[in-house]
């Protein structure tokens, strides 16, 4: 099956909620990315339960799309990637290091899913991503130039070059929060394919070390608030930074909550609380 017989891009963006134009330009790239970040949930109840989900398209376009489900990074970041190519983007698939909490970049392995988009007509390429499951990831892509200041949807982030050993230029992607910047993820321009995430997806679900299978993790944007429900701890943070927090009483309260706060449907009998 192709890409074209398993995906209907018109369902895709009636489910985001873009009725903009579909034109490869900066515009329609920055209001569907958005679009999508607040129209799809992020969260990993299938690794939760040490099942890798697949990355095949007629599956991303049930869970994400048809089913009142959401995903981690591989899927947010691969069901865009084709919304974009139908539009008439080029895509390239890139690997990152997630930095945040970490002393030092090489401790952490490559395991997120970020993305390279060219924009016809536009010299500079930009780095998408609606799979970061973190208050500092990107709501719009940022242009993929070094030091500058770049503002979307009320977020600010820059882009970094850091030293390092390889012969690729090694970028962080830095947040501005609490008053100062702080490191995201780091990464090269290397061009990885589906394979590649096919290998990562698999360790990330089903390791036993893997922050995704220890404990729930799910987040929604909206245009006024941030949610993050980890276990069962919910924050909330507000479009002008306040943060309000509180623990879930039990297994009942969560899965309401995911239902009516962040439009989940948890799998019946699945155990949400460690």
């Amino acid at each position: 099956m192709s890409d074209s017989d398993a995906f209907d891009l018109g369902q895709y963006l009636t489910h985001i909620g873009w009725e903009g134009e579909r034109r490869p330009d900066a515009g329609t790239l920055r209001g569907v990315h958005l679009a999508h970040m607040r129209g799809i949930p992020f969260e990993n109840l299938d690794a939760l339960r040490r099942t890798a989900p697949s990355l095949e398209l007629p599956d991303l376009m049930a869970k994400l799309v048809h089913s009142r489900r959401g995903g981690y990074c591989y899927e947010h970041n691969t069901l865009l990637a084709t919304a974009l190519r139908a539009l008439g983007f080029g895509v390239t698939l890139l690997t990152a290091r997630v930095v945040v909490g970490a002393d030092r970049i090489e401790s952490r392995p490559r395991t997120h899913m970020a993305l390279l988009v060219e924009v016809p007509g536009d010299p500079r390429p930009y780095l998408a991503d609606v799979g970061f499951g973190a208050i500092g990831g990107l709501l719009e892509p940022v242009p993929v130039v070094v030091g500058e200041e770049f503002e979307g949807a009320g977020r600010r982030h820059r882009l970094v070059r850091v030293p390092h050993r390889g012969p690729l230029e090694l970028l962080t992607l830095q947040a501005y929060g609490d008053g100062s910047w702080q490191p995201q993820y780091a990464f090269t321009l290397e061009p990885f394919e589906h394979v590649d995430f096919e290998v990562i997806n698999w360790h990330i679900a089903t390791n036993p070390r893997s922050p995704f299978t220890k404990g729930l993790f799910v987040q929604r944007v909206t245009p006024d608030r941030h949610l993050l429900l980890h276990g069962r701890v919910l924050t909330e943070t507000g479009s002008d930074g306040a943060v309000s927090e509180r623990e879930l009483t039990d297994e009942g309260e969560v899965r309401r909550v995911l239902d009516e706060e962040f439009g989940i449907e948890a799998p019946e009998g699945m155990k949400l609380l460690s």
